[in-house]
């Protein structure tokens, strides 16, 4: 018996989801670990100015940095999302205006008597 190669679930969740609900949650978790890896920046930077151990601060000025990052990252991504929602949007009305100058020529030119 031969076994199947399968997606992993939330790859088959993540393609059949629309581009606006992709943007809409890549949007608000990015800003959400970005504002919490400020905070944990702001606790890091206050543990340094208290005297506390070395290792304390700088491993948790170091998850920050990563909470930072990871924020940006996904924040970008919902970026690219969005760009692909408008792409799709203008490309739709260029195929609609398209078709309108169509039928209109397809009139007109019946519509001429010779």
């Amino acid at each position: 018996m031969e076994i199947k190669k399968q997606k992993p679930q939330g790859k088959k969740l993540l393609k059949n989801m629309s581009l606006h609900t992709k943007w809409l949650i890549c949007s608000i978790l990015g800003l959400l670990l970005i504002g919490f890896g400020l905070s944990v920046f702001s606790e890091a930077g206050n543990l340094k100015h208290t005297n506390q151990a070395t290792t304390r601060w700088v491993l948790l000025g170091t998850y920050s940095l990563i909470l930072i990052n990871g924020g940006l990252c996904v924040f970008g991504q919902a970026i690219i999302f969005r760009m692909k929602m408008e792409h799709k949007k203008l490309i739709k009305k260029a195929l609609k205006n398209r078709d309108k100058k169509r039928k209109k020529l397809a009139i007109s030119k019946l519509a001429t008597p010779e």
